[in-house]
């Protein structure tokens, strides 16, 4: 059946451009709220302006999420420049998500923590959509995994599958998917830790709801993060 996922107390969420990993952070620092006092999300996207998790900050601190933003978050800036604040994250008992940008340049900003997240329990979960470009075949996807890890020093742990065409999903989409990202997985060596279903199509048919069924580890996400044409629609 369709849930949160299990994920540690301290997870970087890690993807290419377009593969939707500033909107699954989102949902999973707002899930964990249900579990820990204290709730950390941290913009480490220094690279690209758009669609940053810290342009939801207000959103999130009324849930109870904190959230930690490059000091040039928030704006056209793309100076690569990081807030004294991050280190806050290695302090806290609380839960921690780390929004990585999304290439190996992006990477290179939590390659600066590489030694304080390599000391503790952390899981790197590695974002894929078969319908970006650039990654939609494995072998492609399991490339651009190995300039990350080379760029920030770090290991991934686990796969997501997070695949989606924006607005446009449907439960198909996602089961369109599955092979591609259990080939990407196996490729990779790791653990495909659970697929996203975005939850509207969880509150409408029947067919729907029992295609998540035979999805194994589903997990239902709310859409946070839109373009401004398709908050216009």
């Amino acid at each position: 059946m369709p849930g949160t996922p299990r994920i540690g107390r301290f997870t970087v969420v890690t993807g290419h451009y377009g593969s939707g990993k500033t909107n699954l952070s989102i949902n999973l620092a707002l899930d964990l709220t249900a579990t820990y006092d204290e709730v950390m999300l941290v913009d480490l996207d220094i690279v690209n302006p758009y669609f940053r998790s810290s342009d939801y900050a207000e959103m999130l601190g009324q849930h109870g999420v904190r959230v930690i933003s490059p000091t040039f978050a928030g704006t056209t800036l793309d100076t690569p420049s990081l807030s004294g604040a991050v280190n806050a994250a290695f302090d806290t008992t609380g839960a921690v998500i780390l929004d990585v940008g999304g290439d190996d340049v992006g990477a290179t900003a939590l390659g600066r923590y590489s030694r304080d997240i390599s000391a503790i329990d952390y899981q790197m979960l590695y974002v894929i959509n078969q319908y970006r470009n650039l990654t939609g075949e494995p072998e492609e996807a399991a490339a651009l995994l190995a300039e990350i890890e080379a760029a920030c020093h770090l290991r991934a742990t686990g796969v997501v599958n997070n695949s989606h065409l924006r607005a446009e999903t449907t439960m198909q989409t996602v089961l369109d998917s599955a092979d591609f990202a259990s080939a990407t997985a196996a490729l990779l060596g790791l653990p495909l830790c659970f697929t996203t279903v975005p939850s509207r199509l969880l509150t409408g048919s029947e067919e729907d709801l029992a295609a998540a069924d035979g999805i194994e580890n589903t997990y239902p996400i709310k859409i946070h993060v839109r373009t401004p044409w398709e908050d216009a629609s």
